[in-house]
């Protein structure tokens, strides 16, 4: 009898070793990442995060993003594409797309015929524009009226530090550019909201109702020039101080590119600073490593390629948008200079072999919001990046859907160099849903998968995402331009 309840101890000792086992074998875990990694990855995330906030802060347009990766890309030896005849292994060229998207790449020692290795982000984000005639004075306060761009929560934009971007082109050609609200000197702009102590109608309306997008209106001045008793008088004060400024006038607005954006820098969340709450992480987040990744190429195997575009928030219309023949415009030209003119068969073959990661966010598990997530099947802060094998809504409407077999030889690569990852939806399946650019490219023929980082509050004014999830997408991204074939 003892000795049979010693072979049942041992048997139980022997299947409770099996069982740890294979669940780290067999079953799907995404750790923390900040359980596992050294204190060297902790000192890079760091250090990168760093060096991303103060891009941020500089970046909050989709224009401003364009100069100065520009200005990054010249600095490291990178050319406009038309001042070349030819390409060789090594040739670092860019071509930018109306000063609001960017196509830049790195020739690879492959036949170009055998395909391309593409990152693609947008850099357009959430905000207000002008509307054309958008200066206006009422019961002695002066406003700029605006139309919102892209979904957000209107009620997010009352009541905070705004800034206004943008650039204005004058009647004799000459561009001004406008960054006002963003130095501690400067001032800042504001759309105001009703106390709550005569808020009662207002509260028992639903959300997005009770701010409308004809009540974002920005309030830019208050005063009037000395014995001046005419209608308008603080409408004209601020003309005024506009044309002296910059030499413009009221006309000037119609033709204008002028973005209401927030006044708020990129800083540290938590005691323990692993978050960063910025404006414009989406999709600056993805966007930014993506341009790191390629500039860090010098003669990789394939032809390396980085796609920045505008106007994905509306739906990538426009001739800035990924939509836009202008992006494909670049990948025809670096084929034909790469590969001694150009062939279309060649052509088709070259865009067939090529693999793209559609480096968009998603949506970071928020615990406060369960409910419209399913938590078996969504990202999570400090996990690392989030492959996203289709996006779409409800019935994966405008989705992609990329081939299992692309996924596959992806998530080998990552096991390979030891790249850490997670998957999921965009919300439960009918709790809404959104797209990316990656249905645009996969409409060429190259496959396509969605694939970025994790985002806390996504379209609000300020958003949050973690450093250890900035910094391990670069390194994917990275992994994946030199090494898919």
């Amino acid at each position: 009898m003892a000795k049979e309840k010693k072979n049942e101890k041992s048997l139980s000792e022997k299947k409770g070793k099996v069982s740890k086992k294979e669940k780290k074998e067999l079953f799907a875990e995404y750790p923390n990442l900040w359980e596992s990694r050294s204190q060297d990855d902790i000192e890079h995330t760091m250090a990168f995060a760093e060096e991303y906030m103060t891009f941020l802060d500089m970046a909050k347009t989709e224009r401003e993003f364009v100069n100065l990766a520009v200005l990054a890309l010249e600095d490291s030896g990178y050319v406009d594409i038309e001042s070349v005849e030819s390409l060789k292994c090594g040739d670092k060229v860019y071509s930018s797309i109306k000063g609001k998207g960017l196509m830049f790449a790195v020739v690879g020692k492959d036949d170009i015929v055998k395909g391309m290795n593409i990152l693609g982000a947008h850099i357009d984000s959430p905000r207000l524009d002008l509307k054309p005639n958008p200066l206006y004075e009422e019961d002695d306060l002066v406003f700029f009226k605006t139309h919102y761009y892209g979904g957000i929560k209107k009620y997010q934009w009352t009541t905070i530090p705004l800034a206004i971007h943008g650039v204005i082109i004058k009647k004799n050609g000459e561009k001004v550019e406008l960054r006002i609200g963003e130095n501690d000197t400067d001032p800042i702009f504001y759309i105001s909201d009703l106390l709550p102590h005569l808020g009662s109608e207002q509260m028992s309306q639903r959300a997005n109702e009770f701010i409308k997008g004809e009540d974002l209106n920005v309030m830019i001045g208050a005063s009037m020039l000395p014995d001046d008793d005419s209608s308008n008088a603080c409408k004209y004060a601020i003309l005024k101080i506009l044309n002296k400024e910059y030499g413009i006038d009221e006309k000037d607005f119609v033709s204008a590119e002028i973005e209401i954006v927030p006044a708020m820098k990129a800083r540290d969340v938590g005691f323990d600073r692993a978050l960063i709450a910025a404006y414009g992480h989406d999709d600056k987040v993805c966007a930014y490593p993506a341009l790191m990744a390629v500039m860090a190429q010098e003669t990789p195997a394939r032809t390396c390629v980085c796609m920045l575009s505008d106007k994905e928030e509306i739906g990538s219309y426009g001739n800035s948008g990924a939509q836009s023949r202008l992006y494909e415009n670049f990948l025809v030209e670096l084929f034909a200079k790469a590969n001694g003119g150009y062939d279309e068969l060649g052509y088709r073959k070259c865009i067939a072999n090529t693999k793209m990661l559609s480096t968009d966010v998603s949506n970071a598990f928020d615990p406060k919001f369960a409910s419209v997530s399913d938590k078996r099947n969504t990202a999570y802060l400090n996990k690392g990046v989030k492959m996203e094998k289709y996006t779409g809504s409800r019935g994966k409407s405008g989705a992609s859907d990329a081939n299992s077999e692309f996924f596959a030889s992806i998530l080998r690569v990552f096991a390979e160099h030891n790249i850490p990852w997670q998957t999921g939806e965009l919300g439960k399946v009918d709790a809404g849903g959104g797209g990316t650019i990656s249905a645009y490219l996969a409409k060429l023929g190259m496959e396509v998968i969605d694939c970025g980082v994790p985002v806390l509050s996504m379209h609000a004014p300020y958003e949050v995402i973690s450093k250890i999830d900035l910094y391990f997408t670069y390194l994917a991204y990275k992994c994946f331009i030199e090494n898919i074939k």
